[in-house]
């Protein structure tokens, strides 16, 4: 049985394995697995508490009754407490962003200083877990100290709700080394949180900027890599350097002539400066005079939080601090593609393109006639009425023409509403045949989208690369966490996936920014979704994660995902 991917706090100095292509990573990427075999403390299986949920019948919310999804209203004893106060959400379904505020100022604050700091439900260790806060992420707090069990440098309450162990994993020093070098906070204002690189060409990761010497020792054959990067087109030096300028003030010279020039920038990141060493968040660094720290092969995909030029060549800082060579990777922009709001875009019924290469036809007497391209991706309003035309079903356009189903999906509101949705809650039906997501508030659907599941279709998820069917709850939220497998011949690491959003095991929705088969069944059995609608949909379930923060966990309230075929 396939080991899927799993969340991970922080790096591992484990063994690298051989590198591959980077198309057959492509293939093999795109989610998650069958079932979380190994868990880290804060793995999905420990956070939610178990499985839960029943098996969907199998015609969907359409010709189904409503069993209950799995949990209660009431929040459990380790709950984050009811009655927050309201406010905006940080990104709407429409994509609008609401950047949450710093913490104030001369306020008594604390920071993390950890990849994962945990956020306890009450000042114990033995607590539940209620979120996470990431390094360099700094929260408003209670002053006085609230308890030390299980936390020798004591609990502090932080704002809106929890407490942290003040420790390994946080500080109160607000100028510590790893709080400044991690500063940059994820950007929720686009669609993908940092700046995101695959792996083309397998190298070195360090500890701090290479001199020359460095440089021969550790890639010997650097000139026959460049020469290579020089020729690539696809993801050489030409290619996406706007990528890597997404945080710079100043526009940058192209790679080649950087090279050529030697051109080192006027802002180097400060903790790199005059042969510094980057403060040791990896945990990877043994020594003061570390240089290399790791490899990356060519099945990681990385996340980064600084770029920059030293003598010719661009580096990379990963969010935990290693310093890669830039050339080294592919930069990624992530799909555009994005679903509709539902009320606002478009009406029922309506269908989304989810293949290319599909046509609008007319019907000329008892023939159709090809009128033109249908818009890969396009939402198309529709009659209500379908007809078989040479054995396909199509479906009627307002416009008149005719949209056959294998090209596109025919989108209908619930004709039986479950009973959550009549309790007003919202929920996500999921449709594995038509790869398709609606979210609703309720019995309101508020917005559609294609997505990509497990590519073993409607096979059996036990023994397969299949979705798991079934209705569940939201449990834990990361706005971007490791994913990685060490199936034989599977093995990838996948830092920094976006927008992750687990609802039983290791099966969860999230941003995928390595491909773009929105609409087709590509994953390792997790729901892949755009970057963007990741985004929007992450921010519109629960639990919230409440502003700053890198995560949040609630049991048995979390929003429900009705996934069925």
């Amino acid at each position: 049985m396939d080991t899927p991917p799993r969340p991970r706090a922080a790096a591992s100095p484990a063994a690298r394995r051989p590198a591959f292509a980077f198309l057959a990573l492509a293939a093999l990427l795109s989610g998650c697995g069958q079932s979380q075999s190994r868990s880290t403390p804060d793995s999905p299986v420990e956070a939610h508490g178990g499985a839960g949920g029943k098996e969907a019948a199998a015609q969907g919310p359409a010709a189904t009754a409503s069993p209950s999804p799995p949990g209660s209203p009431e929040p459990a004893e380790d709950e984050p407490p009811p009655g927050q106060p309201a406010a905006p959400p940080i990104v709407s379904l429409s994509g609008v962003s609401t950047p949450p505020l710093p913490a104030r100022e001369g306020s008594p604050r604390l920071a993390s200083i950890a990849m994962l700091t945990r956020v306890y439900a009450r000042p114990s260790t033995d607590a539940k877990r209620v979120g996470f806060l990431r390094a360099g992420t700094i929260v408003e707090m209670d002053p006085e100290p609230a308890g030390t069990a299980g936390c020798p440098g004591g609990f502090r309450r932080i704002k809106p709700f929890g407490y942290v162990c003040l420790g390994p994993d946080a500080t109160l020093d607000l100028d510590h080394e790893i709080v400044r070098a991690a500063a940059r906070r994820p950007d929720v204002t686009h669609k993908l949180p940092y700046m995101y690189g695959t792996v083309t060409r397998g190298g070195p990761a360090y500890a701090r900027i290479p001199s020359q010497d460095d440089v021969a020792r550790f890639e010997p054959s650097l000139k026959k890599h460049l020469d290579r990067w020089a020729k690539d087109e696809e993801s050489g030096a030409t290619y996406g350097l706007d990528v890597w300028l997404k945080w710079s003030a100043e526009p940058a010279p192209p790679a080649l002539d950087a090279l050529a020039q030697r051109i080192t920038d006027r802002e180097i990141p400060w903790f790199l400066r005059d042969g510094r060493r980057a403060p040791n968040l990896s945990g990877l660094i043994q020594s003061d005079d570390a240089v290399k720290i790791d490899e990356v092969s060519r099945r990681n995909g990385m996340a980064f939080i600084e770029s920059f030029l030293h003598e010719g060549r661009r580096y990379n800082v990963t969010t935990d601090l290693r310093v890669v060579p830039a050339d080294r990777f592919r930069p990624i922009r992530g799909s555009d593609f994005h679903g509709v709001e539902i009320g606002k875009d478009i009406d029922f019924p309506f269908a989304l393109v989810r293949r290319q290469g599909g046509k609008r036809w007319r019907v000329e007497g008892k023939k159709l006639v090809d009128g033109g391209e249908l818009e890969w991706r396009s939402a198309v309003p529709l009659t209500g009425k379908q007809q078989f035309f040479g054995g396909k079903l199509h479906y009627e356009t307002k416009d008149g023409d005719w949209v056959d189903d294998r090209h596109a999906g025919r989108i209908d509101p619930a004709k039986k509403m479950p009973a959550w949705g009549k309790n007003g809650e919202k929920w996500l039906d999921v449709s594995l045949t038509k790869q398709v997501l609606v979210a609703y508030e309720g019995t309101k659907p508020v917005y559609a989208t294609l997505i990509s599941s497990g590519e073993a279709g409607l096979e059996d998820h036990e023994s397969s690369t299949a979705t798991k069917r079934g209705i569940f709850r939201i449990h834990t939220k990361y706005i971007s966490i490791t994913m990685d497998s060490d199936a034989v011949g599977e093995e990838f690491e996948l830092r920094d996936v976006p927008y992750v959003q687990y609802f039983e095991e290791g099966y969860a929705l999230h941003g995928a920014y390595w491909h773009d088969k929105f609409g087709r069944p590509k994953s390792h059995g997790c729901i892949n979704l755009s970057p963007e609608d990741a985004r929007r949909i992450f921010f519109w379930t629960e639990p919230a994660v409440p502003p700053g923060w890198h995560g949040a966990a609630r049991s048995l309230t979390g929003t429900v995902v009705f996934v069925h075929p």
